[in-house]
């Protein structure tokens, strides 16, 4: 592309998003004007660090209550609660105050209602136990009658017992998603729930097994990195929590019309940058890499062995792409020769023996993933 041609680009692109931004403000004004906006909410999302600097998100929209799902949810009823999940009304340019253990931040929020605070100007010493809790509160005044807007968010930094961390994709590394297969991965989200998207057999005891490590304490942190929106993150969170999957970070992607682009990042650049964001802000740990090989997660995994050298211990693969063989079979070489061992697998069972003969995780636990798959698939037939 030529320079001339990439900022005419960015000029039509500049000029596009401040369309939508007006917009979005006439809309937020008539909306308040007219009441449709009844209420607002602070959607904090679980954030992490080290005992010197944490980092924490989230956003502020109206609150269109979409609620918990349940296993009797009709097509009809999921569908609804996607479309509110979609047609967010955001809160730009309004205060929110982070507060932890009798210390105040404030930040503003941006024009797509997200905010952001890194804070480093405090310390949070490693204890025997890894969450701590937030609140969150807005400043400003957006309604009339607006009472308290008030959240809390849990903020992760390892204990003294950590043995590792584990970085895992989530469509077709988890939950059978179709990411490859456009069609049906939107009939799938916009038409499931948290109940009807079942995850791959034996992934919640494998999963608990790593969490677990060899003394079973579920010290070791899960982070969950995908290029799913924003608007999902609810409903992901639902989904390891009724599958029993440990909860941790979600790391997602603002879709739609940028400054720069006419989607926000690309699948490679989004999770590779969460994924680096990650192994800064947690140091001292090594990590297992889970992922499937339909959407270049072997790729990613290799800049981050080169960016990060000596930090990877383990990548496991879910073999779903037989077309992208060869090209993942290279990769695999290619790690090899910089000391980490990447595995295909077929099922979880196959990971789990070998993070077993490896010493990660405890052999009870293995049991229990193998007899989650034997579950499984007796419930299948």
């Amino acid at each position: 592309m030529s320079l001339k041609f990439y900022r005419i680009k960015l000029q039509i692109l500049s000029f596009l998003y401040s369309i939508k931004l007006f917009l979005s403000k006439v809309k937020l004004r008539i909306g308040i004007a007219l009441g449709l906006v009844k209420s607002i909410i602070i959607m904090p999302y679980i954030g992490f660090g080290n005992e010197k600097e944490v980092y924490l998100l989230g956003r502020v929209i109206r609150n269109r209550d979409v609620g918990s799902a349940t296993k009797d949810d009709s097509s009809f009823k999921n569908f609804k609660k996607m479309y509110k999940r979609f047609m967010t009304w955001k809160i730009p340019n309004v205060r929110i105050r982070a507060s932890f253990e009798g210390k105040y931040w404030t930040t503003l929020t941006d024009e797509e209602g997200y905010f952001e605070f890194q804070i480093k100007d405090h310390s949070f010493p490693k204890t025997d136990y890894s969450w701590k809790v937030f609140e969150l509160e807005l400043i400003d005044q957006v309604l009339t009658i607006q009472g308290e807007v008030k959240s809390e968010t849990n903020v992760f930094v390892p204990t003294k017992l950590v043995e590792y961390g584990i970085i895992s994709d989530v469509d077709d590394t988890i939950v059978p998603t179709g990411a490859t297969r456009f069609w049906e991965m939107v009939k799938t989200t916009f038409l499931g729930n948290a109940y009807s998207r079942i995850p791959f057999s034996g992934v919640a005891a494998f999963y608990q097994a790593l969490a677990k490590g060899t003394d079973g304490k579920e010290n070791n942190p899960l982070f969950y990195v995908s290029s799913s929106p924003w608007n999902l993150y609810d409903f992901l969170l639902e989904l390891l929590v009724v599958h029993q999957i440990p909860k941790g970070p979600l790391m997602l992607r603002d879709l739609g019309l940028s400054r720069e682009q006419f989607i926000a990042g690309s699948h490679f650049d989004h999770k590779l940058n969460q994924v680096e964001k990650i192994f800064r802000l947690i140091p001292d740990i090594s990590f297992i890499l889970i992922g499937d090989s339909g959407q270049y997660d072997p790729e990613i995994y290799l800049e981050v062995i080169k960016d990060f050298p000596g930090r990877v211990k383990r990548i496991y693969i879910r073999h779903v792409a037989e077309k992208r063989k060869e090209e993942v079979l290279q990769i695999q070489a290619t790690m090899l020769q910089l000391g980490v061992q990447m595995l295909l697998v077929s099922d979880t069972v196959e990971a789990a023996e070998d993070a077993l003969a490896q010493g990660w995780i405890r052999e009870v636990d293995v049991q229990y993933i193998i007899e989650e798959k034997r579950e499984s698939l007796s419930n299948h037939h």
